[in-house]
Order: C-alpha cells, then sequence, then structure tokens
C-alpha cells in the first residue's frame, strides 16, 4: 500500500446508468479497487470520490476511467477486466517495444466473445499469431497460451484468413496406460484433447462446434496422427509441446503448409516423458531461435491469469528451483 498524505480526487461521471455499471452489483467493482490500491472511494451522485495518497489515487483514477471508456463502447466490466486493468498498468513494457503496445487495443473476435489479452506478455503473444507464421508460447500453466491460440485460430477462421483449425496434443501416458482405458481409440485419447475442446466451446456455439468437428473443419487429433499430412491454409496449434520427442516435434513442424500458421505451445516444468528422453520442444528453442519469422513468446508467474494462489504456487517453485 503507497504511503503519503491523504488527498481527495472527485471524477464525475455523465452518465449515471454507466456509472451504476462501473461501481457494480453491491460496489464489488469499487471495493476490487480500494483493495489493489488501499484506496477509498465514495459515490456521490454521479461523482466518484477517491481518498488516499496520491500515487494511489492516480491508478485508482487512471483504472476508473478506463473502465468506463469500456463501458461506453458498450462492453461489460466485471473482475477479469478490472484485473486486466491494473496488470496493464503495473507491467510497463521497455521504451523499445513502447511503439508496439501502445498502437492500439488487442482483441480477438469470436463467434460468442470478445477476448482481450490481459497482461503485456500476451499482448505481445496474440500480436505474433496473428504477424508470423511459426510462433511459440512458452511458460507454465494458466497463462493463457493455449486459449489465445485457438481465440486466434477461431477469429482466423471466420474470417477467412484460413479454412480450417487443426489442434493436436502428445497423447503421453501420465501413470495411466492407454490400453487399460474403456473405449474405442477416440475415447482413450478425448480425456487429452479435452482442454481443446473446453477452449473450442468458449468461442463458438455447441451445434456450429459440432457442425465443424463433424464436417473436419475443426480437428483435434493425437500428434502421432499428424504423421505423413501436410496441412495447407490451416491454423495448427500443437499443445502440452513440453512432451513431443525430438523426432515428433521435427515431424510436426515440418507440416507446415502454404497459407497456414503454426502455434507451438508448452511448459518446460511439465515434461512427462520418460526420464532420459529430451524434450523436442528445448530443441526446437535450441535449433530457431535464429530464424526470422520464427517468434518465441515467453510468460512467467506473473501472467497466470488462473486463481491468484496458482501464481503464488508458481512463484514458490521457480523460486526452488533457482535455489536446487
Amino acid at each position: 500500500m503507497t504511503t503519503g498524505p491523504l488527498t481527495e480526487a472527485v471524477l464525475e461521471f455523465p452518465d449515471n446508468r454507466l456509472l451504476i455499471d462501473l461501481c457494480g452489483e453491491y460496489d464489488r467493482n469499487l471495493t476490487d479497487i480500494e483493495a489493489r490500491t488501499g484506496v477509498q472511494i465514495l459515490r456521490r451522485g454521479n461523482q466518484l470520490a477517491i481518498h488516499g495518497a496520491p500515487e494511489a489515487q492516480a491508478e485508482a483514477t487512471e483504472v476508473l476511467r478506463s473502465l468506463y471508456e469500456r463501458l461506453e463502447q458498450g462492453r461489460e466490466v466485471g473482475h477479469s477486466d478490472i484485473d486486466r486493468e491494473f496488470r496493464m498498468a503495473d507491467d510497463l513494457p521497455p521504451d523499445d517495444q513502447l511503439e508496439m503496445f501502445t498502437s492500439g487495443k488487442v482483441e480477438i473476435k469470436t463467434r460468442k466473445k470478445l477476448v482481450e489479452p490481459r497482461t503485456d506478455a500476451q499482448k505481445a503473444y496474440v500480436t505474433s499469431l496473428f504477424e508470423n507464421e511459426l510462433a511459440f508460447g512458452i511458460g507454465p500453466a494458466g497463462t493463457g497460451k493455449t486459449y489465445l491460440a485457438v481465440a486466434v485460430g477461431v477469429n482466423m477462421l471466420i474470417t477467412g484468413a484460413v479454412d480450417k483449425i487443426i489442434l493436436s496434443r502428445p497423447a503421453v501416458e501420465a501413470g495411466e496406460k492407454l490400453g487399460y482405458l474403456p473405449g474405442d481409440m477416440k475415447d482413450k485419447v478425448d480425456p487429452y484433447m479435452q482442454p481443446l475442446y473446453d477452449a473450442l466451446n468458449d468461442f463458438l456455439p455447441g451445434k456450429q462446434l459440432g457442425k465443424m468437428i463433424e464436417e473436419k473443419v475443426i480437428e483435434i487429433a493425437p500428434l502421432a496422427f499428424m504423421r505423413g499430412r501436410t496441412l495447407s491454409n490451416a491454423f495448427v496449434v500443437l499443445d502440452e509441446a513440453q512432451n513431443a520427442t525430438t523426432m515428433q516435434m521435427k515431424m510436426f513442424l515440418t507440416r507446415l503448409g502454404e497459407g497456414s500458421r503454426m502455434v507451438i505451445t508448452g511448459d518446460r516444468t511439465q515434461i512427462d516423458l520418460p526420464r532420459g528422453m529430451p524434450s523436442g520442444l528445448a530443441d526446437a528453442e535450441r535449433l530457431l531461435d535464429h530464424i526470422p519469422g520464427i517468434s518465441f513468446n515467453y510468460f512467467t508467474g506473473k501472467d497466470v491469469v488462473r486463481h491468484p494462489l496458482v501464481a503464488a504456487i508458481i512463484e514458490a517453485y521457480e523460486k526452488d528451483e533457482v535455489k536446487t
């Protein structure tokens, strides 16, 4: 909490209906902002009075104005939007990157929702997905690597930039053998693919998604099923790439065809390969980082957008790894 002499700043909002939405149900949005900055916010008619130390007061003022502008554009304001405003304000990029980050808001339009990056690292990642034919997203769980990649894929599909989406994961056996799982091969493999289905369900209506999968406009398949294919005019995502072997990674990367985009996501700390078997993701980082047209984007615990405890857990493990 910032210390210093307490002052009052008064913000006036012309549309009282939007001000109600800004405050949130039972003023929960104001309570959230108060908890993050240490200020006290009082509502007086169509005004908000902000009491607190000058630095904290300025931060709260900036966030409130940004959220009100969002409401003026016809958008909603919730906890995730407040979280994004604070993250973007707190994690300013270096001077040589300012032009990229201030050139306008990065948004991903899908059939069901508008997706907006919530950290600067996410913003840079989404920008690279649109700008590069091959992009890597590397970092811990909960940083939005796969979610944002699938959102961009859906956007490119519905705008006609690609003809299909192909989502893949290595079906690595982590404690339970595939052969012992019930059902046919699809039944055995689908549990590994479920996070990809979950992301798609966030962006496409159920009936439309079902039809696209039935017509193979959208394919979800294990990495092993990619062998021998040339993936043209497609948006291709390889998720959990840390569990691909070197040969599998090479096989997958060389599937890239004309008019396609490819995204590789992974977490170096969650390798489930047998002991002694190198990860294809690590080899790809080492071999490809100098090639123009291939981007590498990295995330840390600060970019986790799940429950706040997830970020704390990741940071604790990262600190322990540094010690050992």
